[in-house]
């Protein structure tokens, strides 16, 4: 999923309202009466979020001509989703990422390295045109989408991390999101890097960093429109869907299938090489589940706005039929990890390294709130 904010992760929630378990098995569900009206509304919005998206997507289809004039107001529809972005946002957050950096390091580097080559290589694999192709790397370049921190909490993994990540990698988007496209789709289209860095730090980093200012000063106030934030950034990325959809009306009977085709692969490699490198270092479970979102569920609004904006709209195309894919492909893994609860092993229990990382092989799971990711043999089943 993309751009919905996050709920607060259990940390951060006062003590009578955090989830028995936290993002830990065995916790109580996202939905019970001890999550609070925040975390529920986030859910039920990020569940109904495919819905609204693909609403407006037909409605962009079949109506381009009410659509189509509204194209240039879709930057400030993304500083709105980036704002509500920043009020979710609190400093224990950000102190997060000093606790377990290497870490969230990990997850940024493997998403700004992962996604932009899987993107170029999906590009070569399917033989993509040059505009659809600068718009699947540009989908690869983006920075994690927030609402892959709503998908880890219901799949009980670490949310503190997920926040983290995506934090860190929005905050690095100005620089690395257009140097990385320009490096890696400059030979399809011209890539105007500078303006791309300073339409970034608008839309994303100057929203984010007003709202989390506005959190500090202004959190009681923050606090009790939360359960609505969710709705309204949801609202607005259906809103960009149907403006991005609406331009390129007439590529997508042609089109369509091989984009959707080219987004899907796309993103089910990017949640594989995401769990598969948090396995490889022998992290605990709830981190292999947030490191795969992380990795796999990317700011798909802003990739359709940058390239509206700077491209084309068919250019466009892949960031909203991602917008639209990764919305259901994040809920389906969600739900498929929250049915697989992993229990610690006695503390005396001998530590195992498991072979693989199949869904149905055993894992092995470091403490959830350890900084080192070592392994003490706590178990998915």
């Amino acid at each position: 999923m993309t751009d919905a904010p996050t709920p607060q992760s259990p940390g951060n929630m006062p003590p009578g309202n955090r989830p028995a378990g936290g993002t830990s098995a065995g916790g109580t569900s996202p939905g019970s009466a001890d999550a609070p009206a925040a975390d529920r509304s986030s859910i039920i919005a990020v569940t109904a979020l495919p819905v609204l998206v693909v609403i407006a997507g037909v409605l962009g289809f079949l109506l381009p001509d009410a659509f189509t004039p509204l194209a240039p107001s879709i930057t400030w529809a993304l500083g709105v989703v980036m704002f509500f972005m920043g009020l979710t946002l609190t400093l224990p957050d950000f102190a997060r990422i000093a606790k377990r950096p290497w870490v969230a390091v990990l997850g940024v580097i493997t998403q700004f390295v992962a996604m932009p080559l899987l993107g170029l290589l999906v590009v070569s694999v399917f033989s993509l045109p040059a505009e659809i192709a600068v718009g699947v790397i540009l989908v690869g370049c983006a920075p994690g989408g927030t609402a892959s921190n709503v998908v880890t909490y219901l799949a009980k993994g670490d949310t503190a991390l997920s926040v983290s990540i995506t934090t860190m990698s929005t905050l690095l988007a100005p620089v690395l999101t257009p140097l990385l496209t320009l490096w890696l789709a400059g030979s399809y289209m011209d890539v105007p890097f500078w303006s791309m860095f300073v339409s970034i730090c608008q839309t994303v980093l100057v929203p984010v960093i007003v709202g989390v200012i506005v959190r500090v000063f202004a959190s009681g106030f923050v606090d009790a429109i939360a359960p609505v934030l969710p709705w309204l950034a949801s609202i607005a990325i259906a809103y960009i869907v149907s403006v991005v959809v609406a331009g390129s009306a007439g590529s997508i009977a042609t089109a369509g299938v091989l984009v959707l085709l080219a987004v899907v692969t796309h993103n089910v490699l990017g949640l594989a090489v995401g769990y598969g490198v948090a396995a490889a270092c022998r992290l605990d479970t709830p981190t292999r589940r947030a490191m795969s979102f992380e990795v796999g569920l990317q700011n798909s609004g802003l990739a359709s706005t940058l390239a509206t904006t700077y491209f084309s709209p068919l250019a466009a195309l892949p960031g909203a039929v991602f917008s639209v894919w990764h919305n259901v492909s994040g809920a389906l893994l969600a739900s498929i990890f929250a049915r697989r609860p992993y229990v610690k092993a006695p503390v005396d229990a001998p530590e195992r390294v498991s072979v693989g990382a199949s869904a149905s092989a055993t894992e092995d799971t470091g403490s959830t709130g350890g900084s080192t990711g070592s392994i003490d043999g706590s178990t998915e089943r």
